[in-house]
This record gives structure tokens, sequence and C-alpha cells, in this order.
């Protein structure tokens, strides 16, 4: 394998590890600002009041983009078993 394969490869799978993490990031900081927000108005500062909300929007947003999910990183793997292959009858 050529090291321009190879780097080819990992610019690939950095970039898909980005596209699977993005939209639960995304809701993490979106509803960690909100729920920040409300206890900076209202003057609750308890830590452990953010978490809960976080969980669910998470889970939310993982029950709605796994289909998206699960297609990419099939479609990742499938790619990178094609490259095996290649590089095998070389």
């Amino acid at each position: 394998m050529q090291a321009i394969d190879l780097g080819a490869i990992l610019e690939q799978t950095f970039l898909v590890a980005l596209k699977l993490s993005t939209p639960a990031l995304l809701t993490a900081l979106g509803v960690g600002l909100l729920v920040s927000l409300v206890q900076a108005v209202t003057q609750l500062n308890e830590a452990t009041l953010s978490f809960v909300p976080k969980v669910l929007a998470i889970g939310a947003v993982m029950v709605m983009a796994g289909s998206f999910m699960t297609a990419t990183l099939i479609s990742f793997t499938r790619h990178l078993f094609d490259q095996l292959i290649l590089v095998g009858t070389t």
C-alpha cells in the first residue's frame, strides 16, 4: 500500500468520524447553551440539572439519525474492504 493511499484512507476515516459525531455534538452544544441560559435567568446553579436534558436530546437525535449513521458506516466499511482486496491483488 502506498503512502498516498494510506493518507487518503486516514482522511476518509476522520471525515466519517466527523460526520457521525456531528449530530450528537451539535445537539449537546445547543441543549447545553439553552439550559445554561435558563439557569442564568432563574439563578438555579445546579450542575446536574443540565445532564438529563442533554441525555434525552442526544438519545432522540441518535434515534432520528441512526439510519443515516448506519448507512454511512456500512458504506465506508465496504469501501475499506474493497481497498483491502485491491491491495491483496497487486
